[in-house]
């Protein structure tokens, strides 16, 4: 079999050291966005560089038309305390519901999992191999308890780190935009990059950090050791969550009644300081798209790691005590680390962008240039970390494989990523065809739009479904379930740079919005819309490898549940996994129509409070009156506070539901019936909103001559333009995205409760 070319200790310094190398990068770039200063200087500041990098020089906009400097910027750091203030106030009632949910589960584990033997503290039989003796179910129980509780902080630290982060760089993107559209979008993405690298490392840290900590207790008990890590990933999912949907039912709210009202009614631009619900619009940006994201992708890396090693386990690593092998997954994104802070400094320092035509490209290079560098850094890590033959655990049988075989899983896992990612920018972004026929349909109105739009999100499902296939059946054929489990961890790897550029988005987004509400010249709000533009088509990319990730991490915790609840063959021909089947199809839709329904009723009553405003306030259209912002923020709070409960409760309670009455079998239907029908949705549904959200910005931006013909702003194809947009808002920022989140924590929850389920479920199957 050979033995892997890197030592135990070798390891065991590499993984913490990467992890360090990300957190410190991270910390010089957030250094790096600091010295853009939110106090009023006159004539450049101590950041102004003597040349013209980057497509500016170092005179202001402002001083050449002759702008008075001082207010404008104070202006700006006004507007964003007020965006920091309303995030942050969300952020912690959002925690502290969260927080008694997540205790109360916690117990639930620790009952559950203990009773599999009567809360016994004496050694058991190990579950894969009866000839030997492992820790106790207590033990499980009390561990996978722990873990569950680290995966859940890590994952709110990581959603709350990143809203500050994207509140502290919004206003100062926007006064770098006054220097040119190279400076600006070099803050965007460096406070991007912030988040992602943060977001990595700690990540991979706290796990390897739990791994240490937990071997002292299991020592060679491998099995046992990674059976309760898998709580980690549980509590990563079921706050990223609560997180997806709450802060998207927040977000959309007040982004709907701000489009309705201000754009369809009042005729005023987008973010006017004139519409009540503006700040409550820029405030759901930050605790929607970015901490809720932020907490989606942390837990689809720390299932996909836990699938991955749980797998390993009880494979020829875990028989042989293989240390460095069992680590791959942690080595796989150590290696992504490194390779993702090199990509990074492609955009910041090595190229130059000169003109708004240049970013999209820009983002594009990076999705690139960090997959070729990280197909290079996995075959690094796969020769030095793995033997050069090896078994593998599938289904009872331990299965050969080569350590080339390994490699391609994760390269494959790795490019399907970036097909996901290049399609999924076609159908959004409106510099290809897709978009451009659903924005030219809104000549004939609204409801044309909507039939384009509908029509291009179900087309666009065709090729990513096709990659994922691919993907799978590729990586199942090499390592049978641990192939597919680091195929997804391939197209995790790059997860620094996927979330930078991901982040960007709404960071540009609020830029946008600043510009607007502190009164600055429409140069710099051009500038700050493409920005914007370029940013949608990257929040739709993240979305894809988000959603793509999530199928590959489901299916892989589907077979390590399979293996655990000791299910010989999952027979769809049998009515109890059928039924199961039918069902799970169904919960997405049932989801989908929670999540849905709830942005509807916030919404409804925003535009009630901001016509209301409108119609009351004297003065409040001339621009002599402030209107009352906080109202609307009150309601975007309340209404998400309370509507994310019962579409998180439906979630979290159908595996324990099912697997309690129903047993292992049809709760092995449901995880296949929901994977099947919630990749579909939720690819359809982000890149429908994404293209209705890019077919408007075509229209508004006007920088062709057919978009010259649509518009301008208040044109009637305008209108049917901003009515498709805010039909996609709750499709793109709530319900796709939560979607993923829905068929992994549903995989990963089985999973931990398997040894329950397996030993003392199927009550209603036993009766009759």
């Amino acid at each position: 079999m050979g033995a892997a070319l890197l030592s135990a200790v070798a390891t065991q310094a590499v993984i913490p050291v990467c992890a360090i190398v990300g957190i410190i990068f991270s910390l010089v770039q957030w250094y790096l966005v600091a010295r853009v200063k939110l106090t009023p200087e006159r004539h450049g500041s101590s950041s102004s560089p003597r040349n013209n990098k980057n497509g500016y020089g170092d005179y202001l906009i402002e001083e050449e038309e002759g702008i008075n400097d001082h207010n404008v910027v104070i202006k700006c750091a006004e507007i964003q305390s007020a965006i920091s203030e309303g995030a942050t106030s969300f952020l912690f009632t959002e925690y502290q519901y969260v927080g008694a949910f997540m205790a109360a589960f916690a117990i639930l584990i620790f009952l559950f999992l203990g009773s599999v033997e009567g809360f016994s503290t004496k050694s058991q039989p190990c579950a894969y191999d009866k000839t030997r003796t492992c820790k106790p179910a207590l033990a499980t129980a009390m561990f996978s308890t722990v873990s569950f509780l680290l995966g859940a902080i890590t994952s709110v630290v990581s959603g709350y780190l990143g809203m500050k982060i994207a509140t502290f760089a919004n206003a100062r993107t926007t006064l770098e935009a006054r220097k040119g559209v190279g400076k600006a979008f070099i803050t965007a993405f460096r406070s991007g990059a912030v988040m992602g690298f943060l977001l990595a490392a700690n990540g991979l840290l706290v796990l390897y950090i739990a791994i240490n900590i937990f071997k002292l207790y299991y020592g060679d008990d491998w099995e046992g050791l990674f059976e309760a890590i898998t709580g980690y990933g549980l509590g990563g999912s079921s706050m990223a969550l609560f997180g997806r949907v709450g802060g998207g039912i927040y977000t959309k709210a007040a982004d709907v009644g701000a489009d309705l009202v201000g754009k369809v009614e009042r005729n005023i631009p987008e973010d006017d300081p004139r519409n009540p619900a503006v700040i409550a619009d820029n405030v759901g940006d930050n605790v929607g798209d970015i901490a809720g994201m932020g907490s989606d992708l942390f837990g689809s890396y720390a299932e996909s790691s836990c699938a991955a090693l749980v797998v390993a386990s009880i494979s020829s690593f875990g028989i042989n005590h293989d240390f460095t092998a069992m680590c791959y997954p942690l080595l796989v994104s150590s290696m992504g680390i490194l390779v993702c802070l090199i990509t990074t400094l492609f955009a910041t320092d090595f190229f130059e962008i000169k003109a708004v035509k240049e970013i999209e490209p820009a983002l594009k290079k990076q999705l690139i240039i960090s997959t070729i560098l990280m197909t290079v850094g996995v075959a690094i890590v796969t020769w030095i970390a793995v033997p050069s033959s090896f078994t593998i655990f599938n289904f009872g049988t331990q299965k050969v494989v080569k350590s080339w075989q390994l490699f391609l899983c994760v390269g494959v896992g790795l490019w399907a990523g970036l097909i996901i990612g290049f399609v999924t920018e076609y159908f959004t972004s409106n510099a290809y065809s897709p978009v451009q026929d659903v924005a030219d349909s809104c000549r004939t109105g609204a409801a044309t739009n909507v039939i384009f739009g509908l029509a291009l999100g179900y087309k666009s499902c065709i090729i990513p479904i096709f990659a994922i296939a691919i993907s799978i059946f590729v990586s199942f054929t090499f390592a049978a379930m641990y192939g597919i489990a680091v195929a997804a961890l391939g197209m995790l790897s790059t997860i620094a740079t996927g979330l930078a550029i991901d982040a960007y988005g709404p960071i540009s987004d609020n830029a946008g919005g600043i510009a607007e509400m502190a009164g600055m010249s429409h140069r710099i709000r051009e500038r700050t819309d493409a920005l914007d533009a370029a940013g949608n088509t990257t929040a739709a990319i993240g979305k894809g490898f988000a959603i793509g990730s999530a199928a590959l991490v489901s299916l892989a915790l589907f077979g390590a549940f399979v293996s655990r609840a000791a299910i010989s063959t999952v027979d769809v021909l049998t009515p109890k996994v059928f039924i199961g089947l039918l069902v799970g199809a169904m919960l997405p839709y049932w989801f989908s129509a929670m999540t849905m329904k709830s942005v509807g009723s916030a919404a409804l009553k925003m535009v009630e409070e901001v016509r209301r405003q409108f119609n009351t306030i004297p003065g409040l259209m001339e621009g002599h009156a402030k209107p009352d912002y906080a109202t609307c923020v009150k309601i975007s709070t309340d209404a998400s506070i309370k509507e994310m409960i019962p579409p998180g409760a439906l979630v979290m309670l159908t595996p324990l539901i099912v697997g309690i009455f129903f047993g292992v079998e049809t709760l092995s239907g449901v995880l296949a019936g929901s994977l099947v029908s919630g990749v579909q949705i939720a690819i359809s549904a982000s890149n429908t909103g994404g293209a209705w959200d890019n077919a408007k910005k075509y229209i508004e931006a006007g920088a062709s001559e057919h978009a010259r013909t649509l518009g301008p702003k208040g044109s009637e194809p305008h209108k049917a333009a901003v009515i498709g947009d805010t039909i996609g808002d709750p499709l793109k920022d709530t319900s796709g995205p939560s979607l993923n989140i829905l068929i992994k924590l549903m995989a990963v929850e089985s999973l931990v409760f398997a040894p329950f389920f397996a030993t003392h479920g199927g009550l209603l199957f036993k009766i009759f």
